[in-house]
């Protein structure tokens, strides 16, 4: 994985037709990587969409990757996985993708992240850096676990949770190199002009 600031959009729940004409808004406007949240979906529905994503994802570029699921993952040859702390052993995971990249949440831990990197993480996600609509449960991370693991790891260190393109600036200043976003863009009423924002944040225009 480059190691250069990026955008990674996560899909909002539910996913509906109507959001797979929002991915597509955005990744058409510029998006590095894209993460699909299944939840609730038929696997029969699940594999629809993902394959739908796929083929939008080698069109603009993209990098997608599949949330939880592995075996998802593998059927539609994706290019990654994104595990949560109780989605199961990273290590297994690792063996399982082969040459598919594996994302791990970290929540605010850098022993967590620590763990991740030694079985086979390509990438640590941390979060919420910020009060967030998708998870206003989630407790908050703070932004020198951002600096720690950018002195650490040499994988991308993704920041989550309320990232806005008036906040971003704080988690890549304090060491985040990639920037995970649901409701700053699919919350948004213009979804391409919403990730030309993230564009203008990343130093892209």
């Amino acid at each position: 994985m480059k190691n250069t600031a990026q955008l990674y959009l996560i899909t909002p729940s539910p996913f509906t037709a109507n959001t797979l004409a929002d991915v597509a808004a955005a990744l058409a406007a510029g998006v590095d990587w894209l993460q699909f949240r299944g939840k609730g979906l038929s696997d029969q529905d699940a594999q629809r969409y993902a394959l739908e994503l796929r083929a939008l994802c080698r069109q603009h570029q993209a990098q997608l990757f599949i949330n939880d699921r592995i075996d998802l993952a593998l059927a539609i040859d994706a290019d990654g996985v994104h595990l949560g702390q109780h989605d199961g052993s990273i290590a297994d995971a690792r063996r399982q993708l082969g040459r598919r990249k594996l994302g791990v949440t970290c929540h605010g831990d850098i022993e967590l992240a620590r763990r991740a990197v030694a079985e086979g993480a390509d990438y640590v996600a941390f979060g919420r850096c910020f009060p967030s609509r998708t998870k206003p449960e989630a407790p908050p991370c703070e932004l020198s676990v951002f600096t720690q693991a950018r002195n650490e790891f040499s994988v991308p260190i993704v920041a989550i949770g309320g990232i806005t393109p008036d906040n971003g600036d704080q988690v890549l200043a304090a060491g985040a190199d990639t920037l995970a976003v649901i409701d700053g863009v699919f919350g948004q009423h213009n979804i391409a002009a919403a990730v030309k924002r993230f564009h203008r944040l990343l130093g892209r225009v």
